[in-house]
């Protein structure tokens, strides 16, 4: 079982547009679709359409339309009912795949929203192989929050936890990193990685794969037994103690990068539960990736859609940083 959480879920409008976007005139759309989204959300979903078994634990009222349609995709959830409405995101396509996001900061949540969060995440992952941090936090959160689900799931679980992944951006990946929990996998993209690392930027990471190994190599010092990096379109570095490798795929037409992240996560999981080796792991994260990319909205694709055995996978020296 993996159990995701999804502090900040969102109900994911994408509206696809017949040309290039252009500020302040009229367009016109090819399709539009509503989904439910957020990190943890779509990983949960990922796996779902893969036969992984998974809950996906976030704040939510029952009748929710987020949780509506998240019954609607039969993606098992748990859920607790709170005083606002879960947040809806805008995301426009262009025929070339370019993708603009529009995102709502979310419900304020109370102390006693974040005790009850907590608490449901703990009881979830008694029996979890593994346990997903994903996404932004809303209004009302501690900064530190991941880290406190982190103490609080070790804490109960009695020398018996789930590994941790974490997939999240800015502050609260920062303050997790910092807490020093330790945490068993990290996937930040190359912006993210730029900016927790302070080594180089998101193109010189996505277009340099030894310098996206160089920055990843830091968090490892920094407490995280693996990275995940994904570089967009370039591919992604696994990056753990035992060495470095670099997966891409052959080039696709772009639909939408939404979900793009977390689909290669989900790909990862499913991977590590076969027992692959890491360079097989980081084929089937690529390959989960670029199938997301190459379907419409946040459509997560399914074990069948994806292509591993197409990847490019290099086994790349470990160095040293020198920042």
């Amino acid at each position: 079982m993996i159990v995701t959480l999804t502090a900040n879920p969102s109900l994911d409008r994408t509206i696809e547009l017949i040309g290039r976007l252009a500020r302040g005139d009229v367009q016109r759309a090819s399709a539009t679709r509503e989904q439910p989204g957020g990190k943890g959300v779509n990983v949960s979903r990922a796996l779902i359409a893969s036969g992984i078994d998974t809950i996906a634990v976030l704040p939510g009222d029952a009748a929710d339309p987020m949780l509506v349609a998240l019954r609607g995709e039969r993606i098992p959830t748990v859920s607790f009912g709170i005083a606002e409405r879960i947040r809806s995101n805008i995301t426009l396509t262009e025929p070339d795949g370019t993708t603009t996001k529009i995102n709502e900061p979310g419900p304020t949540l109370t102390v006693a929203d974040e005790t009850a969060l907590i608490d449901v995440v703990v009881s979830q992952s008694r029996q979890a192989e593994w346990l997903i941090l994903a996404g932004s936090l809303p209004p009302g959160l501690p900064v530190d929050f991941y880290a406190r689900v982190v103490r609080a799931v070790r804490a109960a679980g009695n020398g018996s936890t789930p590994r941790i992944a974490v997939d999240s951006s800015g502050a609260p990946f920062a303050a997790l990193l910092d807490s020093g929990v330790g945490i068993d996998l990290v996937k930040p993209n190359a912006e993210e990685l730029a900016e927790l690392t302070g080594y180089g930027d998101e193109h010189s990471l996505e277009a340099d794969p030894m310098q996206a190994l160089a920055a990843a190599q830091l968090l490892l010092a920094r407490g995280c037994r693996a990275v995940l990096a994904t570089l967009g379109g370039k591919g992604a570095v696994l990056v753990t103690e035992a060495g470095g490798w670099f997966a891409r795929m052959p080039p696709i037409d772009v639909r939408s990068t939404v979900g793009a992240g977390d689909s290669s996560l989900a790909g990862y999981l499913l991977a590590d539960r076969r027992g692959d080796s890491p360079g097989l792991r980081l084929a089937q994260a690529v390959a989960h990736g670029t199938a997301a990319a190459s379907l419409s909205g946040s459509t997560m694709p399914s074990l069948d859609q994806t292509h591993p055995e197409t990847a490019l996978v290099e086994n790349l020296t470990p160095i040293t940083a020198d920042h």
